[in-house]
């Protein structure tokens, strides 16, 4: 059994992102095994279908049965709270289940590893905690009310202190966990503040390497040397992508407009594009079952909420009118084999 076991949760329309994550840990972990919460039936029917080595799909309806508390917390809260909700609770699920593994590291769908994370184990040798900061440039100091560490990667040794301390979390999040920010709370991320007053044995990961992001990029010099190279010394290890869309054929990365992060030549070629050619290459695995799966017949709604239309209305013009302003600045990836969007 690996010493060293992972768990994520999606729903269908994440598929290609979570099995992006998947065969990119398992390129450079090849005994890795990935527990999946399947947020939806037709999430958990197509990892059935594709039935592939070391992942573990699990119905959200069992976890549930299995943590009822976390599950009454499910009519109070909008859906992807909930899914915030549920990030702690899963986590001492996987580990009740994986007796023999060292170490549960919950991993976000939108991770993509370019190397091993062995260098990341490596600092935390007496460690029962995992947490990575988010590693904000200046100009966004205004964030830090969000969290000084993000959920992307959170490990727990599968002992005491560790059990203990995501424990602690998962009765945070059935209490709390919403999507905004309250008095140093903020979803499932905010509680990651604490960790360090729960146990002396609560490590920060310090790897630039590990979860290079959009908001955080800015930080360092980007280079490629037939790998990717953070401030000529570290090699990246996973990037983040997060704001990842996809519109009039493009791929959209609105985030780092958002952040007001750069867009090298470095960053579009060799990180982003790999990860566009995953996504693609998954999309055409998986669409044939997914088209089966999801297949139902229309249902004409009887009522007509002309508010909420002019309401999508207004979203829409308004992310069609970001997506161009993507195209202008160069923050798309255009793909033209791809005909079906």
């Amino acid at each position: 059994m690996p010493a060293r076991v992972y768990c994520t949760y999606f729903d269908h329309n994440y598929l290609s992102r979570g099995l992006a994550l998947y065969n990119s840990l398992r390129r450079h972990v090849p005994d890795a095994r990935l527990w999946v919460l399947c947020l939806n039936e037709e999430c958990h029917r197509v990892l059935a279908a594709l039935g592939l080595p070391g992942i573990l799909p699990v119905r959200l309806a069992d976890f549930e049965a299995a943590d009822p508390e976390v599950a009454a917390t499910r009519g109070n809260r909008s859906t992807v709270e909930y899914y915030f909700t549920c990030t702690p609770a899963w986590m001492q699920f996987v580990l009740a289940r994986e007796a023999g593994a060292e170490w549960v590291t919950y991993l976000d769908g939108d991770l993509f590893f370019f190397a091993p994370p062995e260098a990341i184990y490596d600092e935390l040798r007496d460690a029962a905690i995992a947490i990575i900061p988010h590693r904000y440039p200046p100009k966004l100091d205004r964030l830090k009310r969000f969290g000084t560490y993000n959920v992307g990667w959170v490990g727990a040794r599968n002992d005491g202190d560790g059990a203990a301390v995501i424990a602690w979390w998962r009765e945070r999040c059935i209490e709390w966990c919403h999507d905004y920010a309250d008095a140093g709370r903020f979803a499932d991320q905010g509680y990651l503040d604490s960790f360090s007053t729960l146990s002396s044995r609560v490590r920060p990961v310090e790897n630039v390497g590990a979860n290079l992001a959009p908001w955080n990029v800015d930080n360092y010099r980007i280079d490629f040397r037939d790998r990717v190279v953070i401030d000529l010394a570290s090699p990246l290890i996973f990037f983040h992508f997060q704001g990842l869309r996809r519109a009039l054929r493009w791929f959209m990365f609105s985030s780092h407009r958002a952040y007001r992060a750069s867009f090298s030549g470095v960053v579009r070629n060799h990180i982003y594009k790999p990860y566009v050619d995953e996504l693609l290459a998954v999309e055409r695995m998986v669409d044939p079952i997914l088209s089966l799966s999801t297949a139902a017949p229309h249902r004409r709604s009887t009522a007509i909420d002309f508010a909420q239309i002019l309401k999508n209305s207004a979203r829409q013009l308004r992310t069609r009118a970001f997506q161009l302003l993507d195209i202008v600045t160069g923050r798309a990836l255009l793909v033209w084999r791809d005909k079906s969007y």
